[in-house]
């Protein structure tokens, strides 16, 4: 299947494995390269840019593939050399690089210079549009069901992919909520030109997590995500367990919320160390989008892909059985 995406890319499939903290590494993104996505290692997971350039080593040992890079960009606590990251990543060959969070407009000259195409996730049109005027290669466009931060516009993908496809001329990406052949159809209809999947590759053999973790997601029905730091306009959607409720319950009271109510329960290094290694599904915050939903299995990417394929061409090719009936063209 060919699209402006899978040309500028250089892969496959139009299915791309976004960044993910603590789970972009190399066996999930080596895996999904190999199965003819692109697969993309998160450089903050990596606790330096000399160790990110080390897992780039790791990742280009397991695949002769093209793979990229995320570079999350957020305010922080403790100053982040995002600029180190991101010269490590280029310097280490990659040449797609993964941007979310804040402008990457700081970053642009130096992967503009290295020939490195550039993927901005965004969650509304608006931020889409800027994303081209400063010159991204593409656009990954977030709806509403994605998992972690979808913004506060609260819009779902139905409605953001065609009105952002309206104003963009640039290829776009579907992402948030999505995890199965029938919706990559669907995305190609509403006018993206590949999709973008976290939450789906986390049930998969090849992902860095505990298997409590993927078996839940599978037990898990569409209404098992909760959005927490409404209050503080940082909305995250994450999977909702019994921390998730808790969060909640301290948001739902009167007055300002703050944050250092809720740092010890949202801990980062909480989620990674109790859920996503332990396997305790009840121990901290972990993201999770919709599309839990619609997780009922844990195959491999190359099984995932194959099986995602499949289901888009037979979908599409329904589709064009109908417009064929539809315009009286069947006969």
């Amino acid at each position: 299947m060919k699209t402006r995406v899978t040309e500028m890319l250089g892969i496959e499939y139009p299915i791309i494995q976004g960044g993910m903290m603590w789970v972009g590494r190399a066996e999930l993104a080596s895996a999904v390269s190999n199965a003819g996505g692109l697969g993309i290692l998160t450089a903050l997971t990596q606790p330096s840019p000399e160790a990110l350039a080390k897992e780039i080593e790791r990742c280009r040992g397991m695949t002769d593939k093209p793979f990229g890079v995320n570079l999350t960009i957020l305010p922080t606590i403790n100053p982040v050399p995002y600029m180190e990251y991101a010269q490590a990543a280029v310097e280490g060959g990659v040449k797609i690089i993964e941007t979310a969070g804040r402008d990457p407009s700081e970053y642009m000259p130096l992967f503009k210079e290295n020939g490195v195409r550039v993927i901005h996730k965004c969650t509304s049109v608006r931020h889409a549009v800027k994303a081209e005027k400063i010159g991204c290669d593409a656009v990954s466009v977030d709806g509403f069901e994605c998992a972690g931060h979808p913004g506060e516009d609260d819009v779902t993908n139905l409605v953001l992919l065609p009105a952002a496809a309206a104003r963009l001329s640039i290829p776009m990406i579907a992402s948030g909520g999505i995890g199965t052949g029938t919706q990559l159809a669907a995305a190609l209809m509403l006018g993206a030109e590949g999709v973008n999947m976290g939450t789906r590759f986390v049930a998969t053999k090849e992902a860095p997590v505990h298997e409590n973790l993927k078996q839940a997601m599978v037990e898990a029905d569409e209404r098992q995500t909760a959005l927490i730091f409404r209050s503080l306009k940082n909305t995250a959607r994450v999977f909702r367990n019994s921390i998730a409720e808790e969060v909640l319950s301290i948001e739902s009271q009167p007055g300002d919320t703050d944050f250092a109510d809720l740092q010890p329960l949202v801990s980062g290094a909480r989620g990674r160390e109790q859920v996503l290694e332990a396997g305790d599904t009840e121990g901290g915050i972990w993201t999770a989008g919709q599309v839990v939903g619609l997780i009922d299995d844990i195959p491999t990417c190359a099984e995932l892909l194959q099986r995602m394929m499949a289901e888009a061409r037979a979908a599409i090719a329904r589709y064009s059985e109908v417009a064929q009936y539809s315009t009286g063209d069947a006969a």
